[in-house]
Parts: structure tokens; C-alpha cells; sequence
């Protein structure tokens, strides 16, 4: 299955249509929020709220079932900002989650911590890491999964 993550578009929501045109073959597409605008106008994609979304009604956090992986999808803007990675690998543990999609950062990370995979994929038009916006392409199926981040240099 491949599922597409994004996150902090901020309003630069054209980049939502150019992801889907370049991954028409996606199953599942993410975003982690601080979309900025009301996802009704955006119904392939699954939305978690940002700090800086107003508009439209979005849930605070959603754990995803996918394949027999429970994915949380999340802000992250409520966690600390030194020890994010491991307040949300104890989230992903109490909803026994085995995958945290998360944003706010607008740094792209991949990491594995006590068991459970952290992906951000970073921001998709304002990334602060000095890297071109990104996004994330996560494949999994019943036994495994990975993540690779996609780089789009154009988008700055």
C-alpha cells in the first residue's frame, strides 16, 4: 500500500493537487496539518489540525488502522519541543500504534524509538531545515514497511 504524507502547507494548497498528479497510484493520502484552509475542498486527503488551522472542523489526532499497522497522524505542536520524538512514541504506545505520521516542525525526520517509526515529512512549503519542501511516500503491507522523502526543489 502506499500511502503519501504531507504536512504544513500553509495555505500553499496547489501543492496538494501536484502531489496527487504525481502519485495518482497512492492509496491513502496524509497530511499533519497547518493546511490553512477548509479540508472539505480537499476529499482524498485525511486531516489532523495544526495551531494555525481555523477553518473547517478537523480532528486533534487520528489513529489510522492500515494493513494491521495502526498509524497516529498528528500536529505534534503540544509536544516538547527537545523531547517531541519521545512523548510521541508514548502517544503511539497508549493507542497502540505502531507508526507516528506527525508535522509543526517543518523538519523532515525519519527515526525508529522504542519500537515505533516517526516519520515528518517535513513541510511541503516552508521547510526550516535548509532543504526544498518535501513530502513523504510510506509503502507497507502486513509484515513490513518504509519511508522515503521526496525533495521538490521547484516548490521553494
Amino acid at each position: 500500500m502506499k500511502i503519501i504524507v504531507a504536512s504544513d502547507s500553509h495555505g500553499r494548497n496547489d501543492i496538494l493537487d501536484r502531489i496527487q498528479e504525481q502519485n495518482p497510484d497512492a492509496d491513502l493520502y496524509l497530511h499533519c496539518g497547518d493546511l490553512e484552509d477548509d479540508p472539505i475542498r480537499y476529499p482524498m486527503w485525511t486531516f489532523v489540525q495544526g495551531n494555525n488551522d481555523f477553518f473547517g472542523t478537523f480532528a486533534r489526532q487520528r489513529v489510522i488502522p492500515v494493513l494491521g499497522h495502526k498509524i497516529l497522524l498528528i500536529h505534534s505542536d503540544r509536544c516538547s519541543y527537545f523531547h517531541r520524538e519521545a512523548h510521541l512514541s508514548r502517544m503511539a504506545k497508549m493507542e497502540s500504534c505502531d507508526i507516528v505520521c506527525y508535522g509543526h516542525t517543518h523538519v523532515s525526520h525519519i527515526e525508529v524509538l522504542d519500537q515505533v517509526f516517526l516519520l515528518n515529512p517535513g513541510s511541503v512549503a516552508w521547510p526550516r531545515d535548509g532543504r526544498a519542501p518535501s513530502y513523504a511516500v510510506l509503502d507497507l503491507d502486513y509484515t513490513r514497511f518504509s519511508a522515503r522523502l521526496v525533495f521538490e526543489d521547484e516548490w521553494a
